[in-house]
């Protein structure tokens, strides 16, 4: 793509995921099911905290894309830098596994990732924009331009030391509540949670080895030597 193509196509992507994301953080509390959000609000869910990630993932991009047109091109270069490694590690992966992940256990019984309750509370075309477009989305960016992915150790410690996080987050949130964040946990044992984790992140990072894949072959080696 052009430049000036990139730059249109970032911003509006940026624009949308800021909607979305407003969208979801703005529920009426009166509105949203007691069940449902507790302590943390829905800044415990991988999904909403997926949509934070992209809105500034595209934000990043958008001002890379501005500052090449603007020929800044030494400041470009270092937020390129930031674009391209919050993309292979975060951005690609996350999305994928959310989609994926939500569907599958969504098509399998949804009272386990998005009780019934939430359907007066969330309209269908958010659930989609938050649960499905994520995906395509991902995939577009693939198509639109090269991505420089770190080296594998680095790339591999960044992502698992993020999910570290995030499943530090779940249980401080059970050992402050006794809730789950999501009703799923709570038909697992301790080993066989921390198994359900293991298994999570084996399938993130495939996701990430997945990108990578893509990227590759989609625009060779020539473009990152």
């Amino acid at each position: 793509m052009e430049i000036s193509t990139l730059a249109t196509y970032h911003c509006l992507a940026f624009v949308w995921y800021f909607f979305v994301a407003y969208s979801i953080t703005h529920i009426k509390t009166e509105e949203q099911p007691s069940e449902v959000f507790l302590y943390g609000g829905q800044w415990k869910y991988l999904t909403v905290l997926n949509l934070v990630l992209q809105a500034v993932f595209y934000g990043v991009s958008f001002l890379a894309d501005v500052l090449r047109l603007i020929k800044k091109l030494r400041c470009a270069k270092c937020v390129i830098s930031s674009r391209d490694l919050l993309f292979s590690v975060l951005a690609f992966p996350v999305s994928t596994f959310v989609c994926i992940s939500f569907w599958t256990l969504y098509t399998y019984n949804r009272e386990l990732v998005y009780p019934k309750s939430l359907d007066g509370v969330i309209p269908l075309w958010l659930n989609h924009a938050m649960h499905t477009a994520v995906l395509p989305f991902a995939l577009l960016e693939i198509l639109a331009l090269p991505h420089r992915y770190p080296a594998k150790k680095k790339g591999l410690i960044l992502l698992g030391f993020v999910a570290f996080l995030y499943i530090s987050w779940v249980l401080w949130i059970y050992s402050a509540t006794g809730e789950w964040v999501y009703p799923l946990f709570a038909l697992f044992s301790p080993p066989g949670l921390a198994a359900f984790f293991a298994g999570s992140l084996a399938i993130i990072i495939s996701f990430y080895n997945f990108g990578e894949f893509l990227n590759r072959m989609i625009w060779g080696q020539s473009k990152f030597s």
